[in-house]
Formats: C-alpha cells, structure tokens, sequence
C-alpha cells in the first residue's frame, strides 16, 4: 500500500499500546481517494462499538479497541484460531483533511472512517471566457 499525501501511516512506536494485557493487534485497513474525500477501511474483528476508541489530537487520529471473550452456553471450545486482544493504529492527517466532520461506522467489525477534504482541497474546473 502507497501512503497518500493527505493520509500517512505512522509507525507505531508508542508505548501505550502495551498498557493493556494481552496481545495488541495492528489492524489492516484498505484507503481510497476521491476528490472530496478519504476513505479508511480497517479490519476489528471482535470490537463493539462501546470498545472502540477513535481518538484526534494534534492531527493524530488514533484507532484503538478491545475484544472480549464470546461467552458461549453450554458448549465446550473444541478449535478456535481467534485471539482476543487489543487493536492499536496512529495515523496522521494533514491539513487538507476537514478534522470536524470526519464520519466512523462500524459494520460487521469493519470500521469504515469518512475522512472529507477541505472545501479548498477539492479540485474544481475554471471556465474560461473570452473577451
């Protein structure tokens, strides 16, 4: 994945995200460009929506969420390949990111993040007359 210029995957080199016990995952995420906006996909399996932190600070956007165990009646765990955990990714933005109405949904333990460029950012078409 090529980094944007408006969007730039910062490398997690915090201590924070080993505070909590259990291993901490980073998730995958898909971005995609339009002209008036960016798109974050990031994989959080397990995350509900009330263990999801979405955090912005000093152009910092931070993703950061918890798994819990699934509790299960009366049944007995015979093979199981998912690990809960912890999810923990920074981000920085940059200016032509409008911070204020940045969209999250989360569906089906996809985090979908709307990200809308600045009105100034937006490519426009200049007509030109003459005369």
């Amino acid at each position: 994945m090529s980094d944007t210029k408006e969007l730039q995957v910062q490398e997690n080199t915090a201590a924070a995200e080993l505070t909590k016990t259990g291993p901490t995952f980073s998730p995958d995420v898909d971005i995609y460009e339009t002209d008036t906006e960016i798109v974050l996909l990031a994989d959080m399996p397990g995350v509900t929506p009330d263990a999801l932190t979405i955090d912005l600070r000093d152009s910092v956007l931070t993703l950061s969420g918890e798994t819990t165990e699934i509790e299960t009646k009366n049944e007995t765990e015979i093979f199981s390949e998912f690990a809960n955990g912890n999810y923990y990714r920074r981000f920085t933005l940059s200016e032509i990111i409008d911070q204020e109405n940045i969209n999250a949904q989360l569906i089906d333990g996809v985090l979908h993040l709307t990200l809308p460029k600045v009105a100034k950012a937006t490519p426009r078409k200049i007509t030109v007359t003459t005369g």
